[in-house]
């Protein structure tokens, strides 16, 4: 999703295009307010009219505040005035019948009737009040306190604390009185009467207040644990929370600073490496009117106990069979009549998802649905869930093999399927009335992103948008309305709106997106092509054709980063530098192929998981099946070609050049994965299990490994403080490349930049080295 990147395109100062459209590669990095602004981030105001958005059309240093509404449709800057009484409509937590809402702004809280529409600050305090929302049925607001809950009445004004959460008892130490001093105590008591008498006297007194009765809240001790989702039944009886325990001997890497303004290198505190201890979380409810806590067990939960396909490969595993599998609770979301609560628990090896229903009457779980992948659980819309109705749960599955809407009732435990085929339900919003889903999906095309409304009762789905490329959709409050931020593939993004209904005319909003001197440039609409993989499977991918051939007939495949994103679509790309750069490489001779290798995003779940246990497996002979079917289709030299790519681009481009080397002549690793032992746990573990569990994955996904087969020319391009794949991999690299005696690779190292590049002379210089390099070995 690009719904949020602002296409600010800040690397590059003024016009690049003078007397001529031709490209250069000082151009295209150096430059990026010749080619227009796009807007980003739009919202609807609590006004439910409102719509904002950020946006840079005068060329700022950074973006600015703009909105629009059904009157005036002209963009306007939002005042200082404006910004600080701005609620967004995203930030409001309503009651049931949509009366009135509640929302939390610079820590305070604040509650708006909307029959008597006037607005009451809840609370005016230099603590931070977080969370508010409607409980007690919908008479009380509850927020969040210093980890505690508070209720405010609606109706009396009257503030009170739900929960006395303490992180520790403090129980009185005993006193441990030596010989000499009971002897002297007993002493006194025994001579001196006052003495005894007061002591008497305080006795009783204490043993008279004890057996009195006390109004205070029950004492609930995290015992060090952090305290998570916090929350309370809409009936006001029950209070779930999670009480999570900081894992043991987590060791932080660090990544040294070598350019800074003090002149001494300082050492920036990096991430955990993949295998690291993980924390453990236990989930408890509080019923408020039994004054009684109990945990959430999950050693019972089916399929706990099952261990995962590939230990089968490492024997010493079996004798685990027995030990129910650490879980993480990733959501809890109580039914409007706080009747009941669905819990969205996941195994922490990733290959379970169980969603569980506690019924409060009962006080049991069970089971609504497994989701059960032997890779990883994943997909768009995993995070997607909520109720239709006090009895029915919605939420995403891809147990086809690619993503859809569910529901289930929580009574009988019946299931149904409200969408279904093989594209992905890649958002999904629930309407006001709840009668139907808005959607967005590539059933048209994996290639774009289309908004429907679905529905729920046939499963009846009208198409909203018809724009051919990405639609992004924001539905107003009143859902008669909706913003679009749509894109075509040489097309930068732009705000539009239309009415919420088929056959809909869109009113363009924006006009900024392509300047005057990029529009002077014919930029190509790269051609969506397919070709069967080895294996049979059909492979999406760009083609950029060049005018003329050079006569060398050289290509370049591109892979792109992330692993999990999707680039051989109809929007505006992400990869917009590429994109340029690609355009650049055709006009000088090249073909440039660039594909949704195996493990990309938008092909569902099998795609997806095509890299489990063998990165560098399918999704490099994918690339090299688009290598030579450019050979085969436009008679491309087989000797001739060259990969790049950067992140997960730059390690399959590692892979490439040395587990198949007489593919590729060239080849350049942009801030690449050389070990993935050395990357962090909550990426790699999905793919590749632990480094301890299943080292067979690990070594076969590591570039570090196969660096002796290098025979073609390779330059590799690092950030050294890149707190995401840290300078320690190349380094390591480097000193295998070295200790193996070869000659034909290049290290361009950037001393002041991350993952990803910010300054524009790092940008011309890393692609400067590239185009050389394949001018260099393609054109010989």
């Amino acid at each position: 999703m690009f719904k949020f990147i602002t296409l600010l395109f800040f690397c590059l100062p003024t016009s690049i295009f003078a007397q001529t459209n031709t490209l250069t590669v000082e151009k295209i990095m150096r430059d990026s307010k010749w080619m227009g602004t796009s807007p980003s981030n739009p919202f609807w105001a609590d006004d439910g009219k409102t719509l904002y958005f950020n946006w840079n059309p005068n060329n700022a240093p950074s973006d600015s505040l703009y909105y629009t509404t059904p009157e005036n449709k002209i963009p306007t800057k939002a005042t200082v005035q404006q910004k600080l009484n701005l609620v967004p409509w995203q930030s409001l937590q309503f009651n049931q019948n949509k009366t009135a809402f509640v929302y939390a702004k610079n820590g305070d809280i604040f509650y708006k009737n909307n029959n008597t529409n006037r607005l009451i600050q809840i609370t005016k305090t230099v603590e931070t009040e977080y969370s508010p929302d409607f409980s007690f049925n919908d008479s009380k607001i509850v927020y969040t306190l210093n980890q505690n809950l508070f209720s405010w009445d609606i109706a009396t004004g009257e503030t009170t604390q739900l929960t006395n959460i303490q992180t520790k008892e403090n129980t009185p130490e005993k006193e441990n009185l030596s010989t000499q001093e009971k002897w002297l105590e007993n002493d006194q008591i025994q001579y001196l009467e006052v003495l005894k008498q007061r002591k008497n006297k305080k006795q009783l007194a204490e043993e008279y207040n004890k057996n009195l009765p006390k109004d205070e809240l029950r004492k609930i001790y995290t015992k060090g644990d952090r305290i998570q989702r916090l929350s309370i039944s809409p009936d006001g009886r029950y209070i779930s929370y999670i009480l999570v325990k900081n894992a043991p001997n987590q060791k932080r890497t660090i990544v040294p600073n070598y350019v800074t303004e003090s002149g001494f290198t300082t050492d920036i505190s990096g991430r955990t490496k993949v295998g690291v201890n993980q924390s453990s979380s236990t989930f408890y409810i509080y019923d408020r009117q039994a004054d009684s806590i109990f945990q959430i067990k999950t050693d019972q939960i089916e399929g706990i106990k099952d261990l995962p396909d590939y230990v089968k490969y490492y024997s010493k595993n079996k004798e685990e069979n027995n030990k129910a599998r650490p879980v993480n609770f990733n959501f809890i979301s109580w039914s409007p009549d706080g009747k009941n609560l669905v819990l969205d628990i996941r195994s922490q090896d990733h290959k379970d998802r169980w969603i569980m229903k506690w019924d409060a009457q009962k006080s049991t779980l069970q089971l609504l649905d497994r989701q059960r992948n032997e890779a990883w659980i994943g997909g768009p819309g995993m995070w997607n869930i909520g109720w239709i109705n006090n009895d029915t749960f919605w939420y995403q599955s891809e147990v086809t093999g690619y993503s859809h809407l569910y529901s289930v009732n929580v009574n009988s435990g019946q299931k149904k399927a409200l969408t279904s085929g093989k594209y992905e339900v890649q958002q999904a919003e629930l309407s006001n009335d709840k009668k139907y889903f808005y959607i967005t999906t590539n059933e048209i095309n994996p290639g774009e992103k289309q908004f429907y409304r679905l529905r729920i009762s046939d499963g009846k789905q009208d198409r909203i948008t018809t724009q051919t490329g990405a639609n992004d959709v924001t539905v107003s409050p009143d859902e008669k309305t909706i913003a679009i931020l749509y894109s075509y593939s040489n097309k930068p993004w732009e705000l539009f709106v239309q009415n919420n209904l088929p056959n809909s005319t869109s009113t363009q909003i924006t006009f900024k997106a392509q300047s005057d001197e990029f529009k002077s440039y014919s930029w190509r609409d790269p051609e969506i092509i397919t070709f069967t993989a080895r294996d049979g499977a059909e492979v999406y991918g760009r083609l950029y054709k060049p005018a003329n051939a050079h006569p060398n007939m050289p290509a370049v495949v591109f892979v792109h980063g992330a692993g999990y994103l999707q680039n051989a679509h109809k929007w505006w790309s992400s990869y917009f530098r590429e994109f340029m750069f690609h355009n650049l490489l055709a006009d000088n001779g090249y073909y440039v192929i660039d594909i949704d290798y195996r493990g990309s995003a938008g092909y569902g779940r099998d795609w997806r998981t095509g890299i489990y246990r063998h990165m560098g497996g399918k999704d490099l002979t994918d690339n090299v099946d688009a290598a030579n079917f450019l050979v085969k289709n436009y008679g491309v030299d087989a000797k001739s070609i060259g990969i790049y790519g950067g992140s997960y681009g730059g390690f399959i481009t590692l892979m490439a050049m040395f587990t198949t080397p007489d593919v590729f002549a060239a080849g350049a690793g942009l801030r690449s994965v050389t070990d993935w032992s050395n990357y962090n746990h909550g990426y790699t573990s999905e793919i590749l299990n632990e480094p301890f569990n299943d080292s067979i994955a690990y070594h076969q996904s590591s570039p570090i490994y196969y660096a002796e087969g290098l025979k073609g020319h390779l330059l590799m391009c690092h950030g050294m403080v890149d707190e995401n794949v840290h300078f320690q991999d190349i380094v390591k690299l480097t000193q295998r490349l070295i200790e193996l005696g070869k000659d034909n690779w290049e290290l361009a190292v950037y001393p002041m930049e991350d993952h990803g590049f910010v300054e524009p002379s790092s940008w011309t210089d890393e692609y400067k080295r590239i185009f050389k390099l394949f001018e260099t070995n393609l054109k010989k």
